[in-house]
């Protein structure tokens, strides 16, 4: 029928989001040999679903029935909020779907660069030698942002590690971080006490080079970094200046400013930092979960 709603998902979704949404809507992908491009279809479009694909204005402007665009994650910064708003259209998210599965990366990262893992499997010579591993017990976590990821870290670092945890969050009142068995503190203490700092903040305008060189070098000598927020939270070039200082023992990065990471880029020289592509929500239950939550809000505005 010419009047069915049409969904356009560009990169590849869980097949259940796929069959919730084919009773309510014509469903075009825009991968694979048989791929539907946005611009033959956009004057149709009435809802996306997207993963890692930007949309920007020119693409909200030349959808004149486009409803919603329900983000299969937590960011919206591939999206042009600005003018989805000045269009009426709709933004979602999926903020609580992949929530465990990022913690529980997090904590993979840290764990690498703590036991030198990222070195060992360089496999460049004899490495057993030069690796001098460290416990997470009783060490102490510094959180930078303590949202829903944030608390997970707490918990499993906590509870699974017995770590020591420090958050700092303007946003999140003292007595909410006190109740999940954390110390709120200002970003001056975390950083004189943190031996391990994990990054949890959306990137924004005041969030941008949230941590620079001053901030690194503020962290106690041998101090790991672990970021699975945004790329841009982080100066990366004060990273790598902190880590061949040899202030820090290394990083531990599932987010860069530039994705992917170019092969050339310096960081990948640094056997302490660990790099993964984004990947801190690719486990199958986190994917299922956000396929399916941004499909039941597209499903929720069409009905």
């Amino acid at each position: 029928m010419a009047d069915r709603p049409l969904v356009w998902i560009p990169r590849p979704v869980h097949e259940d989001a796929l069959a919730r949404l084919r009773p309510h809507a014509d469903v075009r992908l825009g991968y694979g040999t048989e791929g539907v491009p946005f611009d033959e279809i956009s004057d149709r479009v009435t809802a996306i679903l997207l993963r890692t694909e930007r949309v920007d204005g020119a693409m909200l402007r030349a959808a004149p029935r486009l409803r919603i665009v329900a983000r299969h994650g937590v960011g919206v910064d591939t999206v042009d909020i600005g003018t989805a708003r000045e269009l009426g259209i709709t933004v979602t998210t999926t903020p609580t779907a992949n929530s465990r599965s990022v913690a529980e990366h997090a904590m993979a990262l840290l764990l690498a660069v703590r036991r030198g893992i990222g070195i060992a499997v360089r496999d460049e010579g004899d490495t057993r030698a030069a690796i001098r591993g460290r416990e997470l017990s009783g060490a102490t976590l510094g959180l930078i942002g303590f949202g829903r990821i944030a608390r997970e870290v707490a918990a499993i670092a906590g509870q699974g590690f017995g770590m020591r945890v420090l958050a700092h969050d303007p946003m999140v009142p003292a007595p909410v971080i006190k109740e999940a068995g954390v110390e709120p503190v200002d970003l001056p203490v975390l950083l004189s006490r943190a031996d391990n700092l994990s990054l949890h903040v959306p990137l924004v305008e005041t969030t941008r080079n949230l941590v620079g060189l001053p901030e690194l070098l503020a962290l106690p000598e041998g101090a790991v970094v672990v970021n699975t927020s945004r790329g841009g939270v982080i100066d990366e070039s004060a990273l790598l200046d902190a880590v061949r200082r040899g202030h820090l023992a290394g990083a531990g990065l599932d987010v860069t400013a530039v994705e992917p990471l170019p092969p050339d880029h310096p960081l990948r020289d640094e056997p302490s930092v660990v790099i993964t592509p984004h990947t801190g929500a690719q486990t199958a239950e986190a994917l299922r979960r956000m396929a399916t939550e941004a499909a039941d809000h597209i499903v929720a505005a069409l009905t």
